[in-house]
């Protein structure tokens, strides 16, 4: 099977007999559309979409044959389509998105015999919208690749102001030159609201949470079995598990994606192709582009991922990007590393966590490094407690806890009073515990009287963690007792553990550990 990994031409990828995941279907009820934008994470497959798109409209019928959209397109029309791509400029230099428009409308205006009699970008765009709607008779397609990425690349930056205001006027073409529009499509990794980048044109609507296009971008479930059944076996072979264990890792791996209330599972297309590839299980989209911007936006605002994944959101809270306000939980969300887990559909509002075991361990690990500022490898430490919760050894856990605290430098955190908050010791616990993929691992956990800190459930055992900064182990196990946090687990046939911990602000570490 010939993989398109680092290939993003619809034609170059069915010219070239390259696996291709059919979502032509999805693509033709798109069309049938008018201005919209769609958000999804980098390397999720938008600009395959944007060129799927851009060969449908201009009639590129031959492509398309023997794929779903060929029972439902007849006409297969031919408009003159205008592409713009942001994905690979730099926009950390003086004039850079000045100069990708001017290129693109230099083009255009010599393809439709104009000439330059203005130096404002809007106004030049919406003369070759103009002209080739009048030349061909029929209305031309906008396609915009990464149509956010030049405010990305200087996000806090002064540049930013300067490079919203060239987009502003470049997007306001598309209110002025509607009656020449039949199709236009912003994609994007962050939807910014209540900036001026939109407010020239009349909204788009936004289908990035729409239900019908939640397949839109990345592959379910039922795509990996018909597309890839074969090359799982294959890859089940060479890592020596069987077939059925292959398709549980790879789902536990990369898998996880919702973008919709109806849950539809989503695998990363980007990290299950180099995956089947190269026939193992690593982290590929992660290592493609690691996060930090977002680590020090966390630290900017003296804010912790635990607090964020703990309560429920209106859609609007994650999904549009104030930039006039630095927002963790949205920039986190709409960059891939937050999905949606959970709707109440009542109360209409949605809980968010990591979408899969790549994507959590390497954030959280990440956040680790940048919290603790660890001299160890917090991994290593992390999969030696896998190893100790799997065989009961809460002795040999309790030595590598105090030693992994000791090894924290006093000044590592936000600041140096945070020693002496009971919510620094909790939140180092959640970091490492959230490390562990082998587990379910709940943080918080509230029953009808309270919330216990951390519980560990294993094949085998349950571990109900309580901390108390500055008193008594005891008093964490008679608040564990107190609060029944074991009483969901009454009928559960695994052996339970309760653990009171007690952390001195004095010590910086533990100074009771009790288990009963």
């Amino acid at each position: 099977m010939k993989y398109p990994i680092g290939t993003q031409t619809f034609s170059t990828i069915i010219e070239n007999g390259m696996v291709y995941v059919d979502k032509t279907d999805l693509v033709y009820n798109l069309a049938q559309k008018h201005v919209c934008f769609l958000c999804r994470p980098r390397r999720f497959g938008k600009s395959l979409l944007i060129s799927t798109l851009e060969s449908y409209f201009k009639g590129e019928k031959e492509l398309f044959k023997g794929l779903k959209i060929e029972e439902l397109e007849k006409d297969w029309t031919q408009y003159p389509v205008f592409h713009v791509d942001f994905s690979d400029g730099r926009f950390v230099k003086p004039d850079a998105l000045e100069n990708i428009i001017d290129t693109n409308l230099r083009l255009w205006e010599r393809e439709y015999g104009l000439l330059i009699d203005t130096p404002e970008f809007g106004s030049r765009f919406r003369n070759v919208l103009k002209m080739a709607h009048e030349k061909t008779g029929r209305k031309c397609v906008v396609l915009i690749d990464e149509y956010d990425k030049p405010l990305l690349d200087v996000l806090m930056d002064p540049m930013e102001a300067e490079n919203r205001a060239v987009l502003k006027e470049f997007y306001g073409t598309f209110k002025a030159a509607d009656e020449h529009l039949r199709f236009v499509l912003l994609t994007g990794v962050t939807k910014f609201s209540q900036v001026s980048v939109f407010s020239g044109f009349n909204q788009p609507e936004d289908i990035s949470m729409n239900p019908k296009f939640d397949a839109l971008c990345g592959i379910t479930k039922d795509e990996l079995v018909e597309y890839f059944d074969k090359e799982i076996e294959a890859m089940a072979e060479k890592l020596k598990y069987t077939k059925e264990e292959t398709y549980i890792r790879l789902k536990k791996q990369y898998d996880g994606y919702h973008f919709s209330e109806e849950m539809t599972d989503i695998f990363n297309p980007y990290s299950v192709l180099n995956a089947l590839n190269e026939r193992n299980l690593d982290d590929y989209w992660f290592a493609s582009g690691t996060p930090t911007y977002l680590i020090r936006l966390l630290d900017r605002n003296k804010t912790n991922i635990k607090d964020i994944l703990s309560k429920p959101y209106a859609k609007k809270y994650f999904m549009d990007y104030k930039a006039d306000v630095e927002d963790p939980l949205a920039m986190i969300y709409q960059s891939g590393y937050l999905t949606v887990k959970g709707y109440d559909k009542e109360d209409r509002t949605y809980t968010l966590d990591f979408p899969n075991n790549e994507v959590r361990n390497g954030f959280i690990d990440m956040l680790a490094n940048d919290y603790f500022h660890h001299n160890g490898d917090t991994f290593s430490c992390v999969l030696s407690i896998n190893k100790m919760l799997k065989q009961h050894r809460l002795d040999d856990l309790h030595d590598t806890l105090v030693g992994f605290f000791a090894s924290i430098p006093y000044n590592a955190n936000y600041q140096e009073r945070a020693w002496s908050y009971e919510s620094h010791y909790h939140y180092t616990l959640y970091i490492i515990f959230r490390l562990l993929s082998c587990y379910t691992v709940l943080t918080e956990k509230q029953n009808s009287r309270g919330r216990a800190d951390i519980i560990v459930e294993t094949a085998d055992y349950v571990y109900i963690f309580e901390f108390k900064l500055d008193g008594t182990a005891a008093e964490a196990l008679k608040q564990i007792e107190d609060k029944g946090y074991a009483e969901p687990y009454a009928a559960d046939k695994r052996k339970l553990f309760k653990i009171g911990v007690s952390f001195s602000s004095e010590k910086k570490n533990i100074v009771e550990w009790e288990v009963i």
